[in-house]
């Protein structure tokens, strides 16, 4: 059995949440946790039509989290050097993270904006 998936997560595969829904409409009977958290899935999955790759695994990215998200992303292509104080130390990040997300769009999960990528 799958944990459950709810919007306190920073990031969210959406293979987890296409799998949970999938668990959760196997059940036989579900109680009121569970129909109400399968609700709220199955309303975030029918905002998925925007995203090509939903069935094959879209990040998710709370809101909150998009800046550190694109530090995280520029890092990890090697854009900036994590360990060198100059330029690093002098990038506008909330900026960066504004322009980044031009390339994502926006779910609405049960109140809370999660960015994924298009």
């Amino acid at each position: 059995m799958m944990k459950e998936i709810n919007n306190m997560e920073d990031v969210i595969d959406s293979r987890d949440i296409v799998e949970r829904i999938d668990e959760l409409e196997s059940f036989d009977e579900l109680d009121d946790d569970e129909r109400e958290e399968l609700e709220i899935l199955q309303a975030l999955s029918k905002q998925s039509h925007q995203f090509e790759d939903w069935e094959s695994g879209v990040s998710l990215i709370r809101d909150t989290c998009f800046t550190e998200y694109a530090q995280g992303l520029a890092e990890d292509y090697e854009l900036v050097d994590s360990v060198a104080k100059w330029p690093i130390n002098h990038i506008d990040w909330e900026c960066a993270a504004e322009e980044l997300k031009n390339d994502y769009h926006t779910v609405n999960f049960d109140g809370i904006t999660y960015w994924g990528q298009i």
